[in-house]
């Protein structure tokens, strides 16, 4: 991961240029280290489509816990490890303000709204507060363009060379966030305030209904990894629920797809230069398998095919789409869906495994996916319903049997099914 200091305050340039940067905090760079960028202005470079940054992922995984990078033709070849993409790069403003020069957009820095030198849950604000926030105009940095991020947005910033937190944890011993706490301020909950420390989820704009339950909220959690849709009431009983939220400007085009259909059952993404098999591989399968399956795959005249990392699959997601109001998987009707019977015993569309693992401290044993169908809990043994919402990304075990999680994992009861599809991908 690049991290950068500027030399000046503002760099406004015409055409491609060198220049060099310090490096932020201690990792300090040589004169040698020289970044190559295109046209900055206002502290943002000029990028306007839909790149996607890597998941800092250098870590390899069998099933159960670390191992060494495996080689082509090893067991576990192909996660994410193998395929790194586009090395996350920030820019630190000096004004609390971050900017991401591989997605053109910039952040504010902190976490903390108060300026109080803390954060904690006086930070946070309710959604309809957030969203009045946005709407009465924010000026900050020296602009006064922020925006409340759509998921996509948000979800760029996320990274997993973090380590998931048990929703019981009580000590921040040992704990790595899911986002760059270098560059960005970041804390857990507020043990202080009734919160838990895992209590650390980010609003977007990005809502979806259910059959169930009348809004969601997407958000990303960087305490442990995930994208839920979360109800707008505090589940702990403390009224409205309160967000973290950091505000965003620059490449409006950010997160919008441009896909074309190449007649050959492949799909190109011209905004983001990756190329998807239109149709899934038709079953659920085990990671170990997914990880085979696509290094072995050659089709419409490629064979450098795999399973695409966390933030590539969620890049396909259609957050306007679901089965609960289009009757469809959330996904453009361009890609083609396998459909499955769920555990409420419904039509429904598959889970996709990504070549991520989610790690805990330092073992292996969970495999990432993004649910283009409901994203089922039986929270208290009151019935399934769709809790997190179709586009949520959690963590499947890659070994074990369904069986034994018949009725559901964890304080809401989510839904383990171990075997998952598969949706492979390849650069352009």
């Amino acid at each position: 991961m690049k991290i950068y200091n500027k030399t000046s305050k503002n760099i406004l340039v015409a055409t491609i240029f060198l220049v060099v940067f310090s490096c932020a905090k201690t990792n300090k760079k040589s004169d040698k280290d020289i970044v190559n960028k295109t046209t900055v202005v206002e502290n943002l470079p000029n990028i306007t489509d839909y790149p996607i940054v890597g998941t800092n992922q250098t870590t390899s995984y069998n099933n159960v816990s670390e191992i060494s990078k495996p080689k082509f033709g090893d067991d576990f070849y192909g996660q994410n490890s193998n395929y790194q993409g586009n090395a996350p790069e920030y820019i630190n403003n000096g004004n609390g303000t971050v900017t991401d020069m591989i997605t053109g957009l910039m952040w504010q820095q902190s976490f903390d709204h108060n300026n109080d030198g803390d954060v904690n849950v006086d930070d946070k604000l309710t959604y309809k507060e957030v969203l009045k926030l946005v709407s009465d105009g924010v000026s900050f940095g020296g602009y006064d363009d922020w925006r409340l991020p759509s998921i996509k947005e948000m979800y760029s910033l996320i990274l997993y060379s973090g380590r998931d937190i048990a929703p019981e944890s009580k000590s921040e011993d040992n704990l790595i966030p899911f986002i760059d706490n270098n560059t960005f301020e970041f804390a857990y909950g507020d043990l202080n305030a009734h919160e838990r420390l895992i209590d650390m989820q980010c609003a977007t704009t990005t809502t979806y209904v259910s059959d169930e339950i009348e809004q969601l909220v997407f958000g990303v959690n960087f305490a442990d990894g995930r994208i839920k849709g979360y109800g707008l009431q505090s589940p702990h009983g403390y009224g409205d629920k309160k967000f973290n939220y950091l505000l965003v400007r620059g490449n409006t085009n950010y997160g919008k797809n441009l896909f074309i259909d190449n007649s050959n059952d492949t799909i190109t993404d011209k905004a983001t230069g990756l190329m998807w098999m239109q149709n899934d591989n038709g079953e659920a399968i085990s990671w170990q398998d997914a990880l085979k399956y696509a290094e072995e795959k050659e089709f419409a005249g490629y064979s450098d095919w795999r399973l695409p990392d966390a933030k590539e699959l969620q890049s396909i997601v259609d957050y306007t789409r679901s089965p609960a109001t289009t009757n469809s998987a959330a996904i453009n009707s361009i890609f083609n869906c396998s459909e499955i019977i769920n555990e409420n015993g419904n039509k429904d569309y598959p889970w996709y495994f990504t070549n991520t693992t989610h790690a805990t401290k330092n073992k292996g044993t969970n495999a990432v996916y993004v649910a283009f169908g409901r994203s089922l809990g039986n929270m208290n043994g009151n019935g399934w319903i769709d809790i997190h919402g179709a586009g949520s990304q959690r963590s499947d075990p890659k070994t074990g049997n369904p069986e034994d999680f018949a009725e559901g994992h964890g304080p809401q009861g989510d839904a383990i099914r171990i075997y998952n599809y598969v949706r492979l991908v390849r650069n352009l």
